[in-house]
């Protein structure tokens, strides 16, 4: 009876620390050297997540660039279980669907406030999306800033980037630049410095901070800061593999804390980031760093009507079919709802 009643008493303590063992999270971030990943990604994984935990998580965080592979390849990665969550932009996730390039939709948001709105609302596609093309659940989706044009040309309109070779930062923006009578070049983000310079294209199209962080203001010598790329966003999701086995308390914390401390805060500075951005790349307005003297280009309420009429005619009917099944009603029922937009 004693050595049963033992037997009973070491089941127990056995179960009790299989259910409160620590979890090891394998996280895999978007860009190293940009601030999404300095600012937000790195503290959050590495010191504001394992606390809020309780020691119950710890996490080995890396990112894509680290790694040596592709922004392409980071959500196919995530679905075969090789890490546990990812996070990158998810245009350059589309050559696998599609139907993706319909969160990130050029010139609908002009602000941080109407692109979360219109981020939100594409959120029910994107879950779809995300749990059938990479069997994974998508805990967060974050801003990058306003996608601008970077030229190391003379531009001073939206008409003349007729005939020039621009760097699109995802497809729907290729299309949208091929409309407007430009050549869409695909360019790889840490590539295009040289690609500048060697004159293999003319402008580049990135965030405004992205590109002041990686020294575009060193190859460009024209800033536009119409928002011809969206505003990038990026996708933090997690093998669903990985998500069922985990308890229903751990779900709750994991979406919590994304949320609140990942997804809202990045947010939250989007729209204060672009004018410190611009400030600092052109060295007009107040920049907490190093000021850059490239030429503000400014934009023409007649530039911004010409690139919407483009998008809402060509480009988004061309996705719409593109991506098939009812995909395009989809996004006319949920992003274009917000936004006043439709595709015919």
């Amino acid at each position: 009876m004693k050595f049963t009643s033992g037997l009973v008493g070491l089941t127990i303590a056995l179960t009790s620390t299989a259910t409160y063992a620590e979890e090891t999270l394998s996280v895999v971030g978007s860009w190293s050297g940009l601030p999404l990943h300095k600012q937000y990604e790195n503290p959050f994984w590495t010191e504001q997540f394992p606390e809020a935990s309780g020691g119950d998580f710890t996490v080995s965080l890396t990112t894509h660039d680290q790694m040596g592979i592709q922004g392409g390849d980071v959500f196919r990665m995530l679905g075969e279980g090789v890490f546990d969550i990812g996070m990158t932009v998810a245009d350059y996730a589309v050559s696998d669907t599609p139907a993706l390039e319909g969160l990130d939709v050029p010139l609908i948001a002009t602000d941080a406030a109407s692109a979360r709105i219109m981020v939100d609302a594409a959120r029910p596609m994107v879950d779809d999306i995300f749990a059938e093309v990479f069997n994974a659940k998508v805990l967060g989706i974050a801003p990058y800033p306003p996608q601008v044009v970077f030229c190391n040309a003379e531009v001073a309109s939206l008409a003349d980037l007729e005939g020039l070779k621009i760097r699109a930062s995802g497809r729907m923006t290729g299309k949208l630049l091929e409309a407007l009578g430009a050549e869409a070049v695909s360019v790889g983000f840490g590539e295009v410095p040289g690609a500048l310079q060697k004159g293999v294209v003319d402008c580049a199209v990135t965030g405004a901070g992205s590109g002041y962080s990686a020294g575009w203001w060193e190859v460009s010598t024209h800033l536009m800061p119409i928002p011809l790329g969206g505003w990038d966003p990026v996708v933090t999701a997690i093998n669903l593999d990985k998500w069922n086995s985990l308890t229903s308390e751990q779900h709750a914390l994991i979406q919590q804390q994304v949320t609140d401390n990942l997804e809202t805060p990045a947010w939250e500075t989007a729209q204060e980031a672009l004018a410190t951005d611009v400030a600092c790349l052109t060295g007009e307005g107040e920049c907490p760093g190093e000021k850059h003297d490239m030429i503000l280009v400014p934009v023409s309420d007649a530039d911004v009507a010409t690139a919407r009429e483009i998008l809402i005619t060509q480009v988004l009917p061309d996705w719409a079919e593109r991506s098939g099944g009812d995909w395009g009603q989809r996004w006319s029922d949920t992003v274009g709802a917000v936004t006043g937009v439709s595709i015919n």
